[in-house]
């Protein structure tokens, strides 16, 4: 099965909310569910005790699905839809964001609790004399170096372009090669488009020492121009069937992916190592050890799962 796929490290998320707690033990994460919904992503930061940052109710309903209590659900859109505001207050999420005295007041109208809420929370967080509750709404920071998308070459071409400035008959020509793999901007890689993202392709096997480099360049599936993933780079001639991997592609990929042209989206395949596996389940049961550190996540074997 040529298909592409992932590889998403929990381990690695789990490590990430070790870093933060040891960084900025002040500051609450609400994890940004927007730049990755997976389920065994929001389900692995709902068992350490994040918060959750939803811009819709369907989001709203994927966390609390999950089992987490509304206090740690925010609701963080600044443009809410009014019946989804509704929603959130009939499901007790009482936080929400807004960016101008509008949003706000059509919160007050269609929130029956808020402006109960609104100025406790403001004589609570911020008197005169006390400190100011700070949360931070982390996305990327979880999921981003999580996942490695692996890509396969479906098709190939050689072209070859004129090169300008040399006098020499044999050298004015450049071979170059057009490579095309099973995921694409309409997909995974729509963070080029989007999230303005550069992405690098590594190989998974290393090149000969003396195996030579041509100008290459790498599209999408759908034969479209605007299906480019990257638009020059050196790569040892590739053969259809190989494989390519793309690194820190967890936030805003997959979330963002569509089907176009009945193309699928990648299946998930998700790895934790043991210690991490141990520590978590120890997370669970008795919560977070004292002075924990990161653990080493580089240890065989690997739990497996798949989405």
């Amino acid at each position: 099965d040529k298909d592409a796929f992932y590889v998403a490290d929990l381990g690695d998320i789990l490590k990430k909310h070790l870093r933060w707690l040891k960084a900025l033990p002040r500051v609450t994460p609400f994890y940004a569910v927007k730049s990755n919904d997976s389920r065994a992503i929001v389900n692995t930061l709902a068992a350490v005790g994040t918060g959750f940052d939803c811009a819709s109710k369907t989001e709203i309903q994927l966390v609390q699905g999950l089992g987490v209590p509304p206090e740690r659900i925010i609701y963080a859109n600044p443009c809410k839809q009014v019946s989804q505001i509704k929603y959130a207050a009939s499901s007790g999420v009482q936080m929400m964001t807004f960016d101008s005295e509008i949003e706000l007041m059509k919160v007050a109208r269609a929130h029956p609790k808020i402006t109960s809420v609104i100025n406790p929370a403001l004589d609570k967080y911020f008197p005169p004399d006390s400190g100011v509750r700070v949360i931070a709404e982390p996305g990327r920071y979880y999921v981003a170096s999580a996942f490695t998308l692996a890509v396969n070459i479906i098709a190939k071409k050689m072209v070859w372009k004129e090169q300008t400035g040399s006098d020499d008959e044999d050298e004015s020509n450049e071979q170059t090669f057009m490579y095309y793999v099973n995921d694409g901007v309409y997909g995974s890689f729509n963070c080029i488009l989007y999230d303005h993202a550069h992405v690098k392709a590594l190989l998974p096997k290393r090149p000969k020492p003396d195996e030579k480099y041509y100008p290459s360049s790498i599209w999408g599936p759908t034969c479209d121009g605007l299906d480019r993933i990257i638009e020059r780079c050196n790569l040892p001639e590739m053969h259809v069937g190989d494989w390519m991997l793309f690194e820190n592609m967890g936030a805003y990929t997959v979330a963002a992916a569509s089907t176009f042209n009945g193309f699928q989206r990648p299946s998930i395949y998700y790895v934790m190592s043991r210690p991490m596996w141990q520590l978590m389940k120890q997370i669970q049961s008795h919560g977070f050890p004292p002075e924990v550190e990161e653990q080493d996540v580089g240890t065989l074997p690997m739990s497996c799962a798949q989405e």
